[in-house]
């Protein structure tokens, strides 16, 4: 869940993850190239806060995928500058 969206320049995620494991969050354009690395680790099981700093990046709609083991879910952002 991002927050704000729309946001400029910084959008913050809150992140449950049900298990311990390595975990990719990547952003990507409409065109499916990767715009950003977030993060690529180990990750605890729990709530976590993430943020995205998107000063460099230009206007537009971009997706967020979070991957775990099995497990993936993304979701549409809009930058607005």
């Amino acid at each position: 869940e991002a927050y704000p969206n729309p946001f400029n320049p910084v959008a913050e995620m809150k992140l449950a993850l049900s298990d311990n494991g390595h975990t990719s969050i990547k952003v990507f354009n409409l065109m499916g190239q990767e715009i950003e690395t977030i993060h690529d680790g180990f990750m605890n099981a729990g709530y976590h806060q993430i943020s995205w700093n998107a000063e460099n990046v230009p206007s537009g709609v971009y997706v967020v995928k979070v991957v775990q083991d099995n497990n993936m879910t993304s979701q549409k952002v809009m930058l607005m500058k």
